[in-house]
């Protein structure tokens, strides 16, 4: 354990606020509201969850996406995709998904009932400009692919970065995001030191009852951490889950207009127009019929 002046307390607690989104579905965002816009480089925080079919069995049907990257982590039900690379594929419980949208990506996600359950994050992740027109990528992993450290009362899983030796299978250069989902047992304390100086670092909780550097968090509240050496989370009486997400700021102005993020409110007009033109795809599957012509 680093010294008490060497953990990261908490500089603000964000509470997550309820948000419609694709065919009626509500999310859970505390990245991307009034309270806290951006977070660079991370631009949106949303966590899904709901054991009614009803409420988002509609899904979120295509939509495009210019100039960032998705992740997805699903931790109860399915989810189906389907993209203008060609790619489809059926996220389920513990799978993730990193998408880049680069240069313009249409896509689906619809979830598939499976016990009635739906629950898990998607974090948008900034580009910086040289890479906002790049090709879009598409990665998939599958969750006996994402490696686990278990300790005494301690369960890590380690989807972007490092942590105690174990790498996660995603990985990205130009944030060198750090993203753990953490479960602790009742009472024990997780301390974490390898986030790079300069990091933007928060963490989320959504299971349980936990402390950050001795301050009490809230269920399903982002507490956005200060400078330090050492992440500090203890469980309370209860065990507590959460995320622990770090990545270096890109620094760049960011203009946002729904599903496009971009330097300048000109690149935001021009993706608007290539996308009402057919125009936004600028890397599509090129199908055998295609291919021979």
């Amino acid at each position: 354990m680093g010294k008490t002046t060497d953990r990261r307390t908490i500089a603000q607690c964000v509470p997550s606020l309820a948000v419609t989104e694709g065919a009626g579905v509500t999310v859970h965002r505390s990245i991307g509201t009034p309270a806290l816009h951006h977070l660079d480089p991370f631009l949106m925080l949303d966590y899904f969850n709901s054991d009614r079919p009803d409420e988002y069995i509609a899904g979120f049907p295509e939509h495009p996406h210019r100039g960032f990257n998705t992740f997805t982590y699903m931790l109860d039900g399915c989810m189906q995709h389907g993209d203008s690379m060609g790619n489809t594929g059926n996220l389920g419980p513990g799978d993730a998904q990193w998408m880049k949208a680069g240069s313009g990506v249409i896509h689906s996600e619809m979830p598939r009932q499976e016990d009635g359950l739906l629950r898990g994050f998607q974090l948008w992740v900034n580009l910086p400009a040289v890479e906002k027109m790049s090709p879009p990528a598409y990665q998939e992993v599958a969750a006996e692919d994402i490696p686990e450290v278990v300790r005494e009362g301690v369960r890590v899983r380690v989807l972007l970065g490092e942590y105690a030796d174990q790498q996660g299978p995603v990985q990205d250069a130009h944030t060198e995001v750090v993203y753990l989902d953490v479960t602790l047992s009742p009472g024990v304390s997780f301390d974490y030191d390898g986030i790079a100086e300069g990091a933007t670092v928060f963490v989320y909780l959504f299971e349980g009852a936990a402390a950050v550097a001795g301050e009490h968090l809230a269920q399903h509240q982002l507490a956005v951490l200060a400078e330090g050496t050492v992440v500090n989370v203890t469980a309370g009486g209860s065990a507590a889950r959460f995320l622990l997400v770090a990545g270096q700021p890109i620094g760049e102005p960011i203009v946002q207009q729904g599903p496009f993020v971009m330097n300048t409110h000109g690149e935001i007009k021009q993706a608007m127009s290539d996308y009402h033109h057919g125009r936004l795809v600028q890397e599509r599957r090129i199908t055998p019929s295609e291919d021979q012509s």
